[in-house]
């Protein structure tokens, strides 16, 4: 017998929007009870947002929180079902992250936070305390505000459950879920048979396999409903949260949502049996170790979540109800991935921040061509949308493009929206090439954008005369005979120059054409120039913000490749697979019969080198030395231990002495765990002893000493582990 009675959400908050997150949660209330649900759960913090940071810290974010919790509670909507609502809460002058459970206008119980979120982009322990007490509770007392609506002084805070004519639910928020002792075990031994997890989860490249096999295996062995809801969408920094609100019963997924949308609220249900859940514990191994379960209090509610319950005309309507079957998660590849979670990021950044669109200087390189497919991507998603009816897309979009209120304006080809709030601009130099600027013509053709193309030379000229003018010297190329020093300057004055300019077309642009307002300039820069520090500070790469920051130089072609088929860009589609056969180059040295400038030739490393370098730094939290053995495993039977000590150390030392770079890097999308981002993600210091002394004296020592293998042929994978 089937009973509708499970709800997750995702929702797309947006930190201190009290206003417009109270909406988006009573929207999503009705659409479950419309679905005739009974439980609804959702996202992490989803009161106040959960990107406030430091906020936290302040009274009014919990006041606010508490003003649009007692507007839920009065609602009809929230009548006949039981709701899961997260926010702060200062409970004896402690600040908790909870969820408070609510049914029928009453407060049931409020459940703070045990383990938190404290590392990678997380910091959740400089804002919340975690509940330490264990299976315990305690009375709180709840603001006037709360008790004029519920009649209520105190209600439970701590660790318990909600026990239902029915069945029993318990709470389980975000981090707890991936913590090795989780606490869905411990009360599914004690009979709870709905678990539900409010999540503050971000995209990152190929981890949603993580986040699914964990919501698997929490009820595989244990069986059990679990209830997954996540937020969506940008929450007004790097992060984009993807989404993704699942259900699982038993180990199998029943109802997934969808991991990137331009929907503000998205409702998942499934009709699911707790008979299958007392079904699949009835083993007895497991019944041995739930009767010695230590007990949790169970808060009680005279409520059945199921379609029976204590109405018998109820259950005379479930019968013969199907349940929903069980489903393969859906799983997108990195490249899809990449044209949707930076393009959803991007558009919650264009239609919050009120202007009227993006700037991008294109180069005819591969990382500003993927900037710019991105902002084509994100017109194809809006396109898309309003396509599918979202009215609040359809008016951000004729907003953004400058149409009147009354406007019945309507975006359905990408490359006509695209023309109308994307603008791209070809800053060229005597040091360019007639190939790039024929790419990036092309390009901006093939997905619509307003373009421009422009020769700098003379500010370059004029800039290099006035330092002339002021000190008697005139700076020259290496290849004319300059110093480095000279070389180096003479390519910073172009790349800083191209900054200039795209700000002030930026601001203008939106003027030139009979429009308002202004745009934002999109920086460029991939995650491994940014870890060798290969940019220049305050360049064209110094933007507002940066879709491709967090995104490898490999992924980025990958992209570029399958953009090229699946955007169907006829007019580009030459210009657009061109690019990945280009050699990747900065073109701001002369070209002369010896020399080309090279990106890769000027780091002395690849791009697939240093994600290798990244991962291991950041990831596998390698310092010089633990580096270099690990590399010469891996690496040793085609490099000799001398040369990838090299390359270690002239890795390190670049990396040490470009680092305070990333105290001004554009805020980008965060889509690596080895993005080197100095704001919050990767907390190091940027000023180092560059040459390492003591660490690379060890490298070399080993290296000298270990034989020389790069001639031998690998060996098999398990016999190399074993000698490993």
């Amino acid at each position: 017998m089937g009973h509708p009675l499970t709800v997750a959400t995702s929702l797309n908050q947006w930190a201190l929007d009290f206003e417009g997150n109270y909406e988006r949660i009573m929207l999503s209330i009705k659409i479950a009870k419309e679905r005739g649900a009974t439980l609804r759960v959702g996202p992490e913090l989803e009161i106040p947002g959960y990107g406030c940071y430091d906020h936290f810290l302040e009274g009014d974010t919990t006041m606010h929180s508490w003003e649009v919790l007692a507007k839920i509670l009065s609602s009809e909507e929230t009548g006949g079902i039981v709701c899961d609502v997260g926010m702060p809460v200062m409970h004896k002058n402690v600040i908790y992250n909870c969820r408070i459970i609510i049914h029928d206008g009453k407060i049931l119980l409020i459940r703070p936070k045990m383990w938190m979120a404290n590392d990678g982009n997380y910091r959740e322990l400089r804002y919340f305390t975690p509940w330490t007490k264990h299976k315990e509770w305690e009375d709180h007392y709840l603001p006037r505000i709360i008790q004029a609506v519920t009649g209520q002084v105190k209600v439970p805070f701590g660790d318990a459950v909600v026990s239902t004519n029915d069945t029993c639910i318990g709470v389980e928020l975000c981090e707890e879920l991936f913590t090795p002792a989780s606490p869905h075990i411990l009360m599914g031994l004690d009979g709870v048979e709905i678990f539900t997890n409010s999540s503050g989860s971000h995209h990152e490249l190929r981890k949603l396999h993580t986040r699914v096999d964990l919501i698997r295996e929490a009820t595989q062995k244990l069986g059990g409903i679990y209830l997954y809801a996540n937020q969506q969408g940008c929450d007004g920094d790097r992060l984009y949260y993807d989404g993704c609100a699942l259900i699982a019963v038993n180990g199998r997924v029943v109802a997934q949502g969808t991991q990137f949308s331009l929907r503000d609220v998205e409702v998942v249900t499934a009709t699911v049996d707790i008979e299958d859940v007392r079904a699949h514990r009835a083993k007895s191994s497991r019944s041995m170790q739930a009767a010695e379960a230590e007990r949790y209090h169970r808060v009680e509610v005279p409520f059945a979540l199921t379609s029976g319950g204590l109405d018998e005309n109820r259950e005379e309507d479930a019968v013969g109800l199907a349940s929903t079957r069980f489903i393969d998660v859906h799983y997108h590849i990195p490249e899809e991935e990449i044209a949707l979670g930076p393009a959803c990021w991007l558009w919650d950044y264009l239609r919050r921040s009120g202007v009227q669109g993006y700037f991008v200087p294109l180069s005819g390189g591969i990382d500003s061509c993927a900037t710019a497919v991105i902002v084509y991507s994100m017109c194809r998603l809006v396109c898309e949308a309003v396509k599918n009816g979202e009215k609040q897309v359809i008016a951000d979009a004729r907003r953004i493009a400058g149409e009147p209120e009354d406007s019945d304006y309507i975006p359905k080809d990408p490359k006509e929206f695209c023309g109308r709030i994307f603008h791209t601009c070809y800053m060229g130099t005597s040091n360019s090439s007639v190939e790039t600027q024929a790419r990036a013509r092309d390009l901006a053709k093939g997905i619509g954008s307003y373009h421009l193309d422009l020769n700098m030379e003379s500010m370059v000229t004029a800039t290099r005369s006035l330092f002339t003018l002021v000190t008697g010297k005139t700076p020259r190329f290496r290849s004319q005979g300059g110093s480095n020093a000279e070389n180096l300057a003479l390519q910073n004055i172009q790349a800083r120059l191209r900054m200039v300019i795209a700000y002030l077309f930026a601001q203008l642009l939106p003027w030139v054409r009979g429009k308002w307002g202004g745009l934002l300039v999109l920086g460029s820069a991939n995650v491994d120039e940014s870890l060798r520090g290969y940019l220049t500070k305050y360049d064209c790469s110094s933007a507002d913000i940066n879709p491709i920051g967090g995104i490898s130089k490999t992924d980025l072609k990958k992209f570029i490749a399958y953009a090229a088929r699946a955007f169907s860009l006829p007019d580009a589609a030459n210009g657009v697979t061109s690019f990945l056969d280009a050699v990747p180059t900065a073109e701001l040295e002369p070209v002369t019969e010896t020399y080309v400038q090279s990106d890769e030739a000027d780091m002395g490393m690849t791009y697939d080198e240093l994600s290798v370098f990244g991962r291991l730094r950041k990831v596998d939290k390698c310092g010089p030395y633990s580096m270099f053995t690990k590399l010469v495993h891996e690496w040793g039977n085609f490099l000799s231990p001398i040369q990838i000590a090299t390359k270690v150390k002239l890795f390190y030392f670049e990396y040490a002495r470009n680092r305070h770079k990333m105290t001004t890097l554009t805020p980008s999308y965060h889509a690596e765990s080895y993005s080197p981002d100095d704001n919050r993600f990767d907390l190091r210091p940027f000023l180092y002893p560059a040459r390492f002394p003591w660490q690379f004296k060890k490298i070399d020592a080993a290296a000298a000493r270990l034989p020389d293998r790069s001639n031998q042929p690998p060996l098999p994978q398990a016999e190399q582990h074993e000698i490993d």
